[in-house]
């Protein structure tokens, strides 16, 4: 049944003298397994504020959010969270921050460390697996997050802006890397990001949200990440005439928001 957001509003509450602000109006969207939904948009659209609903981390004024037909009241391990900022404990080693969740839940350490490897492996880290993660660089903690997002096996993999602090060519390989953990796990994604290109090349479908208060102003189905795990180059895909066109049309969109809220 996947996830299902229909009529969500947010509204944050009056205080220290300030009004009340709409952060998200009359949200209405679904991520089926297998999807890979990216919202973007300028800042102070409501992306976060969506994806913290989701998480289960706020709670929406009105309307109502589904997973798999059952209501989102809260955090659950059918989420999972991918932050921009890895948030990993430096005075663990890698399969310890891999296999956290599952320590939390109280699996025995043998059953843990066996199913953490399993992705550990999957995110090319293997050789790291009891390096302290203080000693790797932010591309490869960045992957000890994933990973460990990956091992509590959720329903929803939620991503904000996990690739935001990494440098241009790390970022471009983690486009790749993530789309085909993506392929190879079937897990449904929702990714944000203010990077166009990465936006049209990870998703199979884009959510452009207008300035607050947050709504969605256009989706766009995407062949791109598909035309990528097929065999295309990532260079060739994101070259094409398509995808120029359409990374023209989407920072068009996004600039004439900005200037109509300024």
């Amino acid at each position: 049944m996947g996830l299902n957001i229909a009529d969500v509003s947010v509204v944050y509450p009056a205080a220290d003298g300030r009004p009340p602000v709409e952060a998200l109006r009359r949200i209405d969207l679904s991520v089926e397994r297998d999807d890979f939904v990216v919202a973007l948009g300028a800042s102070g659209c409501g992306k976060s504020t969506l994806l913290n609903l989701i998480a289960g981390f706020l709670s929406p004024t009105s309307g109502s959010i589904m997973l798999d037909g059952r209501p989102v009241d809260g955090p659950g391990a059918d989420r999972s969270v991918v932050f921009q900022k890895h948030a990993l404990m430096p005075w663990l080693d890698v399969i310890d921050n891999v296999a956290f969740g599952l320590m939390l839940r109280g699996l025995p350490e043998a059953e843990r460390h066996a199913t953490a490897g399993r992705f550990i492996d999957l995110l090319g880290l293997g050789e790291f697996r009891r390096s302290k993660v203080y000693k790797l660089s932010g591309g490869m903690q960045q992957r000890v997050g994933i990973a460990r997002a990956l091992t509590c096996d959720p329903r929803l993999l939620l991503m904000d802006e996990p690739l935001g602090a990494l440098d241009a060519l790390t970022r471009e390989k983690a486009q790749e890397l993530i789309l085909r953990i993506w392929h190879e796990t079937g897990k449904a994604v929702f990714f944000i990001t203010h990077s166009v290109e990465e936006a049209l090349f990870m998703g199979t479908r884009l959510i452009v949200m207008s300035p607050r208060p947050g709504r969605i102003a256009h989706r766009f189905d995407l062949p791109f990440s598909r035309q990528f795990l097929a065999g295309a180059p990532a260079r060739e895909v994101k070259a094409s005439p398509e995808f120029i066109r359409l990374r023209e049309e989407v920072l068009r969109i996004i600039f004439a928001d900005e200037e109509a809220a300024a």
